[in-house]
């Protein structure tokens, strides 16, 4: 453990040296200041949520929802693993029971790609549903918010509404047909956002759709559903929630965000942090840790998965609206150039590094690298996460936020950082490159980052032990 803190400072002591001291480059920021761009800076902040409904054995309530909405047909999306396990059973008795007319898509996959996501399009426009029920976790709910966006946008082309500078990121302003979210892990917290990811294949990277109006009408949050999800895929879609919470909690803050937008439609879903989302990332924080290690070491623990699903959706409502930032930003290329690394739990054939994980993985570098700009709350989520913070040192936040995740990872049996995953200092510039197009979260963090600071984060992150 002591090597890992060793080589994080060695990078902060790098970054600092080579940081020019002239005051519109230098990184020795005071909080406060922020990287506001030229131009007039954001002024307000709006929280878009879907509408959840929580409780044990709640999905009967799903065919009658869409016997509500006077739903004539309907698209069930899972995935092949799932289509077999009770939570798909649930709904469709449903479904059944009060009369709805459905079809299953059941071709999902774990880690959408482009192609993926085109192959649900295609089947969702060629039928030409007027509901959607996604049965699964956030590849299942991603797949099926892109699905209906096409489906009901049947002119458009697939780069249209993806992110810039990878797509075109055009505004969604056509109406979508109604879609229930049924989640079954506790991580991305996609029932209650309206992001979509997906690997970009050609660049190798990940990518997505942001929009307010491809989030779900309804989550469905059923405690019942995580009692089936193995001790890897538990622990990383955790991770997912752990990082959501911590970097929604810790990035720019939304008045120091710019341009402000001249229409608000087209103020941005990530807006970063405001008072709304600090609750909410603040109280998933609270859960994790008290229950997130109960929910992996013991799958029959109600009380601790129960919570983590809540705690998903929490983070989700946190940083469907204030954002994430670096551990995110950098997880995209460490997902989209995966070798032959394939995580255990997870039964699929291709080679898989899942989200989480390739999120977690940094946060020790990442946090250490942001501290200086908000070190109050790195300092608040150490504590939080458990550690004493009595006689701890403001300028020390970074370093013991890192040492507090860095514990937490080792407890958890968790991978000994990019090397584990197959990767070397080698493969440093490819993940660099593989980062610098996610401007969409990165300007979210609190403090800018060059390539070279960008380089030596993953570095840092090689090993964590």
């Amino acid at each position: 453990m002591a090597g890992g803190r060793e080589r994080v400072a060695l990078l902060l002591k790098q970054l600092h040296r080579a940081s020019c001291a002239c005051p519109a480059h230098s990184h020795v920021y005071s909080q406060g200041i922020g990287h506001v761009a030229s131009g007039k800076t954001e002024y307000a902040f709006e929280m878009a949520v879907s509408n959840i409904r929580y409780g044990k054995g709640v999905t009967k309530e799903v065919g009658m929802d869409l016997h509500n909405l006077g739903a004539k047909k309907v698209c069930v999306m899972t995935d092949k693993n799932l289509s077999q396990l009770p939570p798909v059973k649930a709904v469709l008795d449903s479904l059944t029971t009060n009369g709805i007319n459905f079809q299953v898509y059941d071709k999902v996959r774990v880690e959408p790609t482009d192609q993926s996501f085109m192959d649900a399009i295609m089947f969702a426009k060629k039928e030409e549903f007027d509901s959607y029920v996604a049965v699964g976790g956030g590849s299942v709910i991603d797949t099926c918010k892109t699905a209906n966006l096409y489906a009901s946008s049947p002119e458009s082309e697939f780069l249209d509404y993806v992110n810039a500078p990878i797509g075109k990121g055009k505004p969604v302003n056509i109406s979508l047909k109604p879609l229930i979210a049924v989640p079954t892990t506790a991580g991305t917290g996609s029932e209650t956002t309206g992001v979509a990811i997906f690997d970009y294949k050609e660049l190798k990277v990940k990518t997505g759709i942001a929009s307010r109006a491809i989030k779900p009408l309804l989550g469905v949050i059923d405690p019942l559903h995580t009692l089936s999800m193995p001790e890897r895929v538990t622990a990383n879609t955790g991770f997912d929630v752990l990082c959501h919470a911590l970097e929604s909690y810790t990035a720019l803050p939304y008045h120091q965000r710019s341009p402000c937008p001249s229409n608000p439609m087209n103020r941005p879903a990530y807006q970063g942090s405001n008072p709304i989302s600090d609750v909410w990332a603040i109280q998933a924080l609270r859960i994790v840790a008290k229950y997130f290690k109960r929910a992996i070491r013991n799958p029959e623990d109600e009380e601790a998965r129960a919570s983590m699903h809540l705690a998903s959706a929490f983070a989700g409502i946190g940083f469907g609206n204030a954002g994430v930032h670096l551990c995110h930003g950098m997880s995209y290329p460490i997902s989209g150039l995966v070798k032959n690394y394939k995580a255990k739990d997870y039964r699929v054939e291709h080679s898989l590094v899942p989200h989480g994980l390739s999120v977690v993985l940094t946060s020790p570098a990442v946090f250490t690298f942001t501290a200086p700009m908000c070190p109050e709350r790195h300092l608040e989520a150490a504590q939080i996460l458990g550690a004493n913070i009595s006689s701890s040192k403001v300028k020390d936040a970074g370093l013991i936020l890192a040492d507090t995740l860095r514990e937490f990872l080792f407890d958890l049996n968790v991978d000994d950082g990019l090397s584990a995953l197959g990767y070397s200092t080698a493969d440093i510039p490819a993940l660099v490159k593989g980062t610098l197009p996610q401007e969409r979260v990165t300007k979210l963090s609190p403090r800018p980052q060059t390539e070279e600071e960008l380089s030596a984060l993953f570095e840092a992150s090689m090993k964590l032990y």
